[in-house]
This record gives structure tokens, C-alpha cells and sequence, in this order.
């Protein structure tokens, strides 16, 4: 850190804000599933009606409906009370409620912050557009936290097509305990990037005025090393406790493919089950290859993908490994009763994780993600039960064999050529 130059004046406080806590696990932490946002939603207004303090909140959809206003109350409700509030949100999921959501919050502290803002034409030609924040994250005086899928809008409510009669199925997580500070962490990095342009501009310019600019600078980062020491002292102390649970972020800096890795370790390791449940599904060679070794080895594994389709060409996507998979004895399912926005797995009966990554390259390569790995039974018991009340009403696709047509090849060929293309598009090269 900080090594091979010298520290610019601001280099501190910019580390402390940007910087995202690499995943470890720790112990002492109280974790509750929480299906949909007609759970989530009253959890987090609760939460924030009780901070002490400050509130941080990121999200790829903020959106102008009766949950956004809900949500948006509950936030202006704790600014009126003295609580510092920050909310970003992605420039492009949240691109046609903005005015609404400015609206809302005008005349009050909530300092909302865009992420990529797509206010002018030429931004659309930035480099990294295509990178957006996708995490879903609620933290709250660095106690309790909130991770998952679920963005602010209704359950019932599908940007795409509309109101529909039955929910989407997704989840989210609360923690509380010491992961909500790596919640934390992450939360504030993120409005802290988006400030960048800036809110960070002025602070460099007043430590650099100031007459003493490096010495406080480095009395900072002294600060903030000991308060790091502390904080893994105290983890190391309650590690042998339950519940375990490690915050995994997917970003464009040092934890490219943290979120992946996560996975496929999990996979690699398992025994009896797998069980894995995601509506955009193209992974890279790496994981089809985990899945197609648990398969052979004898561990029963079980996808459950969209039925019902929002976008097409994610399902054609997905598709185009039904046979690979099914030829290696992968169960494949499709969730018929709505929109499946979940994502979430559970392997044998203590690893599951439950967050905003999607398994395919946008998730795994370029988005913003975030996903909490927890190690307890009782959590991977009750996600388990779920997945199964979910497997009940989908239907399972029938792949025995692998098909060899020129049909399947050119399907497979031209995802893949479609797949590849949007890489390179995003600044992505190598294999995927």
C-alpha cells in the first residue's frame, strides 16, 4: 500500500474512502434470509429508524414507485433526526427515476451521489460505461447491514413488462455484527467513487493548503493502520464463534474475480450437493468445468435458471450450455412462476452465499458485486428450504445427451462470439 512513491498529501483520507475490505471470514455474526423486498423492505426502515448515527446506501435501481418512496421517507426521516445519510445509486439502472428521486430528497442533507451518471450524451462514449454499480447494499451505524439482490422497487413490479400478479423470487440478507463494518467499508467506498469528481477535489486542496499537509496525511494512515490491527485482533478472537460469515466483492481494482474464485473453491470441495439458483447464467470455462467434475465425482448438482424470460438473449445464453451440462449429469431447472431474480447457492449442508452477482460475464468481469459467503448449517438449512419449495414448481429440462447438430454448435458459437465481442467492447481480454 502506498509503496514505491511518495504519499501525496491526500492519499490517506482517498485510501480510507476507496478502498474495499478483501474477503476474510469472521465470527459473531446474527444472519436472517429475507425473501423479497415484502421482508426486506420493512427490516431496513426499521434499521433506519433506529441509527444512532450515519446510514449508507447503494443501489443499481432506485425506483419511483411505492417501495422507492417507502425507502426514500424512511431516509429523509433520519436526516430530519441528525443522522448523516449518503445514497448512491447506478447512473444507468437508475437513469429514468432520477428526477423523481432528486425530487424527493430535495431541500434535505441526503447527500445522494450518482454512479457513472449518463446526464450528457458523450458520457454514453466514456471508457467503462459499461461497468456499473449492480451491488444492493444497506448499512446502518456500521451494526447492522443489509446484502442481496433485491433492488428498491416492488416485488411485483418488472421494469420490463410491467405489474405482475405473482413476485419476483429473490433474497437478501441482515447481518449484524462485526461484518457490518466490511459492509460498511464497501458501502461508503462506493458513493466515495462517485463523489470523486468532486467532493474529493476539495478535500486534497485543504490538506494541501494546510502547513503541515504530509505529516497529517501520514498521522492518518498511522491511525488507520491501528485501527486495522484492532479490528483483525478482534476478528481472530471471535472467529471460533458462529455464525462465520466472509463479505465477497467483485471490483475493477484488486478483487477482479473474488466473487468467482469464491465459487469455484466452493465447488471444487464438495461432497454431496450442489445447489445453485441465478437467472443469467454464462460462466467461463473455469466454473462449467468445476460443475462438470462435481457432476462426475458424484455430487448431485442442481441449477435453477429463468422460466419465465425477461431478457432473450441471457436465455439464449444460458441455453447454449443446457447440453454441455446435461451431458455431465447437471440438473437443470427453470422457475415458471415469475421472475426468477435471485442469487443464491448452497453446497453440502454449511456453505452458502446469497448477493448481487449473476454467473455470467457482466457479474464476474465487470459489474460492481457483492455477495456474503456465510459457514453455518442452520443458514444453509433454511436457504436450502427455499431453493427445494422453488424447485417444487419449476420445471425440470430434459438434456440427457449432448447434442452435436450443426444447430447446437452454431447456437453456442454465436453466444459465444456475442459474449466475446461485449468484452472486448468493456476492455476485457483473455479467456472466459
Amino acid at each position: 500500500m502506498l509503496q514505491g512513491r511518495a504519499m501525496h498529501p491526500g492519499d490517506a483520507s482517498l485510501w480510507a474512502r476507496l478502498g474495499v475490505p478483501a474477503p476474510r471470514f469472521v465470527g459473531s455474526n446474527a444472519v436472517d434470509l429475507l425473501e423479497g423486498g415484502d421482508q426486506l423492505f420493512p427490516r431496513m426502515c426499521e434499521a433506519i429508524a433506529g441509527a444512532r448515527r450515519e446510514v449508507w446506501l447503494a443501489t443499481y435501481i432506485f425506483h419511483d414507485d411505492s417501495a422507492g418512496r417507502r425507502i426514500a421517507d424512511a431516509l429523509l426521516d433520519a436526516d430530519r433526526r441528525g443522522i448523516a445519510v449518503h445514497l448512491v445509486v447506478d447512473g444507468f439502472g437508475s437513469l429514468a427515476t432520477l428526477p423523481t428521486l432528486r425530487a424527493w430528497l430535495a431541500g434535505s442533507g441526503v447527500r445522494l451521489e450518482v454512479f457513472r451518471a449518463l446526464d450528457r450524451w458523450w458520457a454514453w462514449l466514456q471508457p467503462g460505461q459499461l461497468r456499473r454499480l449492480h451491488q444492493k447494499l444497506c448499512v446502518v451505524d456500521q451494526r447492522t447491514a443489509f446484502v442481496g439482490g433485491i433492488n428498491v422497487i416492488e416485488d411485483r413490479n418488472d421494469l420490463n413488462h410491467g405489474w405482475t400478479e405473482t413476485p419476483r423470487l429473490d433474497f437478501a440478507i441482515e447481518v449484524r455484527g462485526p461484518l457490518a463494518r466490511q459492509v460498511h467499508a464497501t458501502t461508503r467506498a462506493m458513493w466515495a467513487r462517485a463523489n470523486l469528481g468532486h467532493g474529493w477535489r476539495d478535500e486534497v486542496r485543504a490538506l494541501a493548503r494546510s502547513s503541515q499537509p504530509l505529516d497529517r496525511g501520514l498521522a492518518l494512515l498511522r491511525r488507520l493502520r491501528a485501527r486495522e490491527s484492532r479490528q483483525r485482533r478482534q476478528s481472530a478472537e471471535m472467529a471460533a464463534r458462529p455464525v462465520r460469515a466472509a463479505f465477497v466483492v467483485r471490483d475493477n481494482f484488486r478483487q477482479r474475480r473474488a466473487i468467482e474464485r469464491s465459487y469455484i473453491e466452493a465447488l471444487r470441495s464438495a461432497r454431496e450437493r450442489i445447489d445453485i439458483a441465478v437467472p443469467y447464467f454464462y460462466p467461463g470455462q473455469g466454473f462449467r468445468r468445476a460443475l462438470r467434475l462435481a457432476a462426475r465425482r458424484g455430487v448431485q448438482v442442481r441449477l435453477l435458471l429463468q422460466g419465465k424470460i425477461d431478457y432473450r438473449i441471457a436465455a439464449m445464453a444460458a441455453r447454449a450450455l443446457y447440453a454441455e451440462l446435461g451431458a455431465h449429469g447437471v440438473r437443470i431447472f427453470e422457475y415458471m412462476p415469475a421472475f426468477l431474480h435471485a442469487k443464491v447457492a448452497v453446497v453440502d449442508d454449511d456453505w452458502a452465499t446469497v448477493g448481487s452477482s449473476n454467473i455470467d460475464p457482466l457479474s464476474l468481469l465487470l459489474n460492481l458485486e457483492a455477495n456474503v459467503v456465510v459457514r453455518d448449517a442452520s443458514f444453509a438449512a433454511a436457504l436450502r428450504t427455499r431453493f427445494e419449495a422453488a424447485l417444487a414448481v419449476s420445471a425440470e429440462v430434459a438434456q440427457p445427451t449432448e447434442r452435436r447438430g450443426w444447430r447446437s454448435w452454431l447456437h453456442r458459437g454465436a453466444v459465444a462470439w456475442a459474449a466475446n465481442l461485449y468484452l472486448r467492447l468493456a476492455g476485457i481480454t483473455g479467456r472466459y
